[in-house]
C-alpha cells in the first residue's frame, strides 16, 4: 500500500520534531500505520452508512411507486364483464 511507502519517506523531514521525548519518525514506525489504517476504515464506515442510506431511499421510492400503481390499477367499481383497460402512468408522466 501506498502508507507503507509515504510514510518512511516523510519520516527523516520530521526528525526534529519531539513529541513526548521521542522524535516524531519513531511514532511513525512503531504505530502509524496502524492509526492510519484505522482512519481508513473510519472512513470506508462512514461512506458505507451514506451509500446504504442513499439505496435505502431508492428501495422505499420504488416501493412507495409500486404501491401507488398497485392502488391505482384496482377498479373501485365492478366492471361489468368488462376487462379493464387502464394505462398505468408513472409519477414522472411517462
Amino acid at each position: 500500500m501506498t502508507i507503507g511507502f509515504i510514510v518512511p519517506l516523510v519520516a527523516p523531514a520530521l526528525a526534529g520534531v519531539r513529541f513526548g521525548g521521542f522524535r516524531l519518525p519513531f511514532y511513525f514506525g512503531a504505530q502509524g500505520a496502524i492509526l492510519i489504517y484505522v482512519v481508513l476504515i473510519a472512513i470506508y464506515i462512514v461512506l458505507m452508512q451514506r451509500a446504504d442510506r442513499r439505496l435505502q431511499r431508492a428501495f422505499d421510492a420504488d416501493r412507495d411507486a409500486a404501491a401507488d400503481l398497485k392502488a391505482d390499477a384496482s377498479p373501485s367499481l365492478p366492471m361489468q364483464g368488462r376487462t379493464p383497460t387502464r394505462v398505468a402512468v408513472t409519477r414522472r408522466g411517462y
